[in-house]
C-alpha cells in the first residue's frame, strides 16, 4: 500500500524488544537503541537525507523519523531496516551470538512538521504502526521488480580492490567487489545481497557477480590471486558447476590457481554437508579458499580448522586503533603464529592509516587490505604513493643512519600530574583531551611514570576495574618503567630502544628529558615519520641535516672533471674542537653549528664561484668543495671571516667574552678549549689520477691546517695531482 505525500515518516522496531530485555538487561536493551539510532543518522547522511531529522523513541523498541520522499515508501523504509540491521549486526553477536531481524512500518505526511503535540505525527504514527504489525511481502514491493531488472539485465559493475604482501611489497591479489547500479539503493552491497536473500535470489546474483569479476579483472600479474566473496550457501547451487565457472576463467586467460573463494565467517556453515564436499570438489582442481571476517563472524576457530584456508582475511574491527590497543596486537600477533602453524597467510582487512600499516608490518602479519593501499575502482588501481614508501619502525630502526636528528626536536608539550591524582580524573581528562595519549606522572619535575590512554581504559574495563583503581591514586595504575631518553638522544637511537620493549608497550609513547626533568613526550609514530624521512633524504645521496649531496656526488663530480681533462681545486674543511662543542652545549647546539658552516660555505661558493662550484657534505663536521683554483682564495676568506664572526652565537655570553671553554677532551682530562674554528685544506688537480691518491693527499694538507691555530688555511704547494705521469710498471 503507498500513499501520496511530499514527507515519510518511517518506523524502525526492534521484534523480540521485551524477549532481549528480559534476557540480556536495560543496559543492552539501551545500547542496541542508541546503535539503531546512530545507524538510522548515517544512512540518512548518506543519502542526504538529513536537513533537521530527528531520529526520536516512540515506543519499547520503536524509533521514528520523517525525512522527505524521494521513492515509494515501502523501498526507502526497506532500505533503512536493511542498513540498521547490518550497524547492529556485531553487538547482536557479541552480546547474544544471534543476528538481528528488525520491523519496518512507514506511512506519508504533509510536511516535516514537529512531533510534538501534533495530531498528524500520531496519526502518521498509528498507520506506520499497522504496517508493522502486517507481515512484508517482497514480492508486492516496487522494488522487488527493480532488484529483478537488475539481474535480467546484468546491471553489475565489479570494482578490484589490491591486496598487499607486507613482506615483499608486491600485489599479493585482487578482491573482487560487486556494485549495484549507479544512483539507486541497490549501489550498496548491504542492500543488494540482503535483497537477494529476501527474494531468493541469491544464486542468481551470485553467478552474476562471479561472472562479472572474472570478465572484467584483466590480466594478473604472475601468482598474483583473484578473491571472490561467495555466500556458503552458493556452494550448495546446482548451477554452480565446474564447467561454467571453468569455461568463464579460461576465456579471461584464468586457471583455478588464480582464484580464491572467500567465504565470509559471519555465516553459519556447519549444517551444511552438501557445502563441504562442494569445497573439497573445487580445492581438488586446484582454487584456494579465504575465511572473511575472522574475529566477527559465528564459527571462530571452529570453521577455520574444518574448512583449512590458505588465507584467513582479520576482520577490520580488529584492525581498528590497533596501534593503541596492546591487546588487540597480542591477539593478532598470536594469530599470525596460529596461521604459519597451519600454513594459512593472514590478511587484515580495513587498513585506513599509516600507523595501523606500520603496526601490523612490525607485529608479522603477512598482507593488508583497506583504503590506506587503495580504494576499490575499476578497473584495478595502483597502491598509493605513501603505501608504496611503506616501513615499519623495525626496518628502519635496523638499519644504519650515520646522521639523524635529536628526539627533543621531535616532542610534544606532555600532560604532567603529581602521583596524588586520582584515576577518575585521569578518565575524564582523557575523554575531554583527544589530542592527549598520555599522561606523565612527575615528583619535582623528575618524570616517575607513564600513563597511556589505552592501558588505563583496558584496566578499568576488567569485571572489578572501576571498583579496583577508580577512586585510587594514579600510581596504582601507571607504568613504573616507561621508556624515557635524553633531549639529544639520536632519533635513531631511541627507535632501537622502543623497539626493544615488551610487546604490550611497543607503541606507548617516550618520555623526553633535559637533563633528568620533564621536557616532553614522543609519539613512535613520529619517531617513525622522522626517520623515514631522513632515509629519503639519505637515499637521495643529500644529507638530512643539510640538504647538501654526500660521498656519491663527490665521486662523480671529481670522476667527471677528470675525464674531461678540466683543472680544479678540492678545498676540505673540517671543524676544530667540534666534539668538545657537542660534548659540552648538546647535540642540537651541535647541529646548528653544522648547518651554520653549510650556509657560510653556500653562500661563499654562489658569490665567488657561481656554478661551476660543488660543495657537498661528506658527513659529520666534514666538507668537501669543488672549484677552479682560480676562486680558492676568495671563497677561503669569505668562509673564515663569516664563520669566525657568527660562530660566536652559538656560545653562552660568558664562554664568548673569555673566548674559550672548560672542557674535558678525549683523554678526560679537563682543560680550556678555543671556540670551534675551521680548517681549509686545498690541493689541486690537473690530469688523470686516482680517487685513493685524491685521498691521501687530501688527508695530508688537512691535517697540517688543523695543526695552525684558529681558522687556518693550507693550500698543497707540490705539483697539483695529475701534472706528471704515473711511473711505468716494473
Amino acid at each position: 500500500m503507498d500513499h501520496q505525500g511530499c514527507f515519510a515518516l518511517i518506523l524502525i522496531a526492534i521484534k523480540d524488544y521485551f524477549i532481549l530485555k528480559e534476557m540480556y538487561g536495560q543496559g543492552f536493551i539501551d545500547q542496541l537503541q542508541y546503535e539503531l539510532k546512530e545507524a538510522l543518522a548515517i544512512t540518512a547522511s548518506d543519502n542526504n537525507d538529513c536537513g533537521d531529522m530527528e531520529v526520536i523513541s516512540v515506543g519499547p523498541g520503536e524509533v521514528a523519523f520523517v525525512i522527505p520522499r524521494k521513492n515509494a515508501l515501502a523501498d526507502i523504509a526497506y532500505e533503512y531496516k536493511l542498513k540498521a540491521q547490518n550497524g547492529l549486526k556485531r553487538t547482536m553477536f557479541n552480546h547474544t551470538g544471534l543476528g538481528i531481524d528488525l520491523g519496518m512500518g512507514f506511512a506519508s505526511v504533509e510536511s516535516a512538521f514537529s512531533h510534538d503535540g501534533n495530531l498528524c505525527f500520531e496519526t502518521a504514527l498509528n498507520e506506520a504502526r499497522r504496517i508493522l504489525r502486517t507481515p512484508l511481502d517482497m514480492q508486492g514491493l516496487s522494488i522487488a521488480n527493480r532488484y529483478n531488472d537488475i539481474l535480467a539485465k546484468g546491471l553489475i559493475t565489479t570494482h578490484y580492490q589490491p591486496i598487499l604482501d607486507f613482506k615483499s611489497g608486491s600485489i599479493l591479489g585482487w578482491e573482487a567487489l560487486s556494485r549495484g547500479p549507479e544512483g539507486s539503493s541497490f549501489r550498496s552491497p548491504v542492500i543488494l545481497f540482503e535483497t537477494a536473500e529476501q527474494l531468493g535470489r541469491l544464486f542468481a546474483l551470485e553467478r552474476l557477480c562471479r561472472e562479472s569479476a572474472i570478465r572484467n579483472a584483466g590480466q594478473l600479474s604472475d601468482g598474483q590471486k583473484l578473491f571472490l566473496n561467495i555466500h556458503p550457501k552458493t556452494m550448495a547451487d546446482p548451477e554452480f558447476t565446474p564447467g561454467k565457472t571453468l569455461e568463464l576463467m579460461q576465456q579471461a586467460g584464468l586457471s583455478p590457481d588464480n582464484v580464491v573463494f572467500e567465504i565470509t565467517e559471519r555465516h553459519s556453515v556447519q549444517e551444511f554437508d552438501l557445502f563441504y564436499r562442494t569445497l573439497d570438489h573445487y580445492r581438488s582442481q586446484g582454487f584456494r579458499i579465504a575465511v572473511d571476517d575472522a574475529g566477527a563472524g559465528y564459527a571462530g576457530l571452529t570453521m577455520i580448522a574444518e574448512l583449512q584456508p590458505e588465507y584467513i582475511k582479520l576482520d577490520k574491527s580488529l584492525i581498528d586503533k590497533i596501534h593503541k590497543d596492546p591487546v588487540k596486537r597480542a591477539l593478532v600477533e598470536t594469530t599470525v603464529t596460529f596461521a604459519d602453524k597451519i600454513g594459512s597467510r593472514i590478511i587484515a582487512e580495513g587498513i585506513e592509516t599509516k600507523a595501523q600499516a606500520v603496526c601490523l608490518k612490525d607485529i608479522g602479519v603477512h598482507c593488508g587490505q583497506g583504503y590506506f593501499l587503495a580504494r576499490p575502482a575499476a578497473p584495478k588501481p595502483e597502491l598509493t604513493r605513501e603505501c608504496q614508501e611503506l616501513q615499519s619502525v623495525g626496518d628502519i630502526a635496523s638499519k644504519t643512519i650515520t646522521c639523524s636528528l635529536p628526539i627533543g626536536d621531535l616532542a610534544l608539550p606532555p600532560h604532567a600530574v603529581t602521583n596524588d591524582y586520582l584515576v577518575s580524573e585521569a578518565q575524564d581528562f582523557f575523554k575531554k583531551n583527544n589530542r592527549f595519549s598520555s599522561i606523565i606522572v612527575v615528583e619535582d619535575d623528575i618524570p616517575r611514570g607513564l600513563v597511556m590512554e589505552y592501558h588505563l581504559n583496558r584496566q578499568l574495563s576488567t569485571q572489578y576495574g572501576i571498583a579496583l583503581y577508580y577512586r585510587r591514586p594514579i600510581e596504582a595504575v601507571m607504568d613504573a618503567t616507561p621508556l624515557t631518553v635524553e633531549f639529544d638522544t639520536p632519533v635513531e637511537q631511541a627507535a632501537r630502544k622502543a623497539m626493544k620493549r615488551e610487546h604490550l608497550k611497543a607503541y606507548d609513547e617516550i618520555i623526553v628529558t633535559r637533563k633528568g626533568r620533564l621536557y616532553g613526550v614522543v609519539s613512535v609514530q613520529s619517531l617513525l615519520n622522522a626517520m623515514a624521512k631522513i632515509q629519503v633524504e639519505m637515499a637521495k645521496g643529500t644529507n638530512p641535516l643539510t640538504g647538501l649531496p654526500g660521498n656519491v656526488a663527490i665521486e662523480q663530480e671529481v670522476e667527471s672533471r677528470i675525464a674531461q681533462n678540466r683543472r680544479f681545486s678540492i678545498i676540505y674543511a673540517d671543524l676544530d674542537h667540534f666534539k668538545v662543542y657537542n660534548d659540552t652545549y648538546g647535540f642540537k647546539n651541535g647541529d646548528r653549528i653544522i648547518k651554520l658552516a653549510a650556509d657560510i660555505m653556500s653562500w661563499a661558493t654562489r658569490k665567488h664561484a657561481g656554478q661551476n662550484a660543488r660543495l657537498c657534505h661528506i658527513g659529520g663536521d666534514d666538507f668537501v668543495l669543488i672549484t677552479s683554483p682560480e676562486s680558492i682564495e676568495k671563497i677561503c676568506k669569505s668562509i673564515h671571516r663569516c664563520f669566525g664572526r657568527l660562530v660566536k652565537h652559538c656560545y653562552c655570553p660568558e664562554d664568548r667574552a673569555r673566548g674559550w671553554i672548560k672542557a674535558k677532551g678525549r683523554d678526560g682530562k679537563e682543560r680550556n678549549y678555543p671556540l670551534v674554528s675551521i680548517s681549509l685544506g686545498v690541493i689541486e688537480i690537473c690530469g688523470q689520477c686516482s680517487l685513493m691518491e685524491i685521498g691521501e693527499r687530501a688527508a695530508h694538507i688537512k691535517k697540517y691546517a688543523k695543526s695552525q691555530p684558529g681558522n687556518s688555511m693550507a693550500i698543497d704547494r707540490r705539483p697539483p695531482l695529475g701534472s706528471e705521469p704515473p711511473p711505468p710498471c716494473s
